[in-house]
């Protein structure tokens, strides 16, 4: 049986999606849980191999509100689940992972896929989004571990002008890393940069049979910068905020970056930014019906 995976994390705590021999990562912990609630033992090798593959590799420190894995089990290891519930395999593994997995990783949901489901290649699109507070104001002490602290007053018109040039089909090689065999073309559908808008939840205090100061939202106030594409590549999300964020702090002009989408290759400037601002926000997947189809067309290598 192919089971579909929706979690979410907070990626401070991990080394990253990927196991890692010694480090803790997301992968490891989820794959150890499941071992453990279907009694599968990793050194035996009669058991089945239990491995996720997910839509998106996060690195160190990003975080997940929508994180989607898939898992081939055998079907009678995945009734070990269900013991003594009244409910379907999946749904008992679902449970269970929710009361043996730490608190920093959130399991949404486990339901057995579709014909054709494939978590990394199935998927449409992945939106990320990346959190800034600038214009040195205090950091939301609630919201610390995601969101970059930047002393500057940003200048968002420039960084919209330069997010502008990604959007299309490109090779994102001056801010990327390609996989083995892979490439650093990629296709983005939407890069902006947003102001939230400072509103209010209520006022609080009554003075004078009034409110008093405003409560605000916890990301009231704070520069988003909002990007969607097919697929990413190694640090490109990081390395094109990174980017926008020396043109926002007027350190480089949108002319370098133009520049630097004309030409695709790393020079040393265009490094990733902190991953604590990062957040895999969704994951996007066509029809039932198409969930092969899109498989097949995405693994073939691209070109412009």
């Amino acid at each position: 049986m192919r089971l579909r995976i929706d979690l979410g994390y907070d990626g401070g705590g991990f080394y990253g999606w990927a196991r890692q021999p010694e480090l803790r990562t997301v992968q490891g912990e989820i794959e150890a849980a499941i071992r453990k609630v279907l009694r599968v033992r990793a050194d035996d090798p009669d058991s089945p191999e239990i491995r996720l593959v997910v839509a998106g590799r996060t690195d160190t420190g990003v975080h997940a509100l929508h994180q989607v894995c898939h898992i081939d089990i055998p079907e009678d290891v995945i009734a070990r689940a269900v013991g003594h519930m009244d409910v379907t395999p999946e749904i008992a593994l679902e449970r269970r992972l929710q009361r043996v997995l730490s608190d920093d990783i959130a399991i949404h949901r486990v339901r057995r896929a579709p014909d054709g489901f494939d978590a990394r290649f199935s998927a449409l699109e992945r939106t990320y989004v990346y959190r800034v507070c600038d214009n040195g104001r205090f950091v939301d002490p609630r919201t610390r571990g995601f969101v970059v602290a930047i002393d500057e007053t940003l200048d968002m018109d420039a960084m919209n002008r330069a997010a502008a040039l990604t959007i299309g089909l490109h090779d994102f090689g001056s801010f990327a890393t390609p996989n083995p065999g892979g490439t650093t073309i990629r296709e983005v559908k939407y890069a902006r940069w947003r102001r939230v808008d400072p509103g209010v939840m209520l006022h609080g205090g009554v003075v004078n049979g009034g409110y008093g100061e405003p409560v605000p939202y916890a990301e009231s106030g704070l520069l988003c910068f909002t990007i969607v594409a097919d697929a990413f590549a190694r640090n490109m999300v990081r390395s094109l905020v990174n980017g926008c964020l020396q043109v926002g702090r007027g350190r480089k002009s949108v002319d370098w970056f133009t520049q630097k989408m004309a030409e695709p290759k790393r020079e040393g400037s265009t490094g990733p930014a902190a991953a604590k601002g990062l957040t895999l926000e969704y994951v996007a997947y066509p029809p039932n019906d198409q969930l092969a189809e899109r498989a097949q067309a995405i693994r073939a290598v691209r070109t412009l």
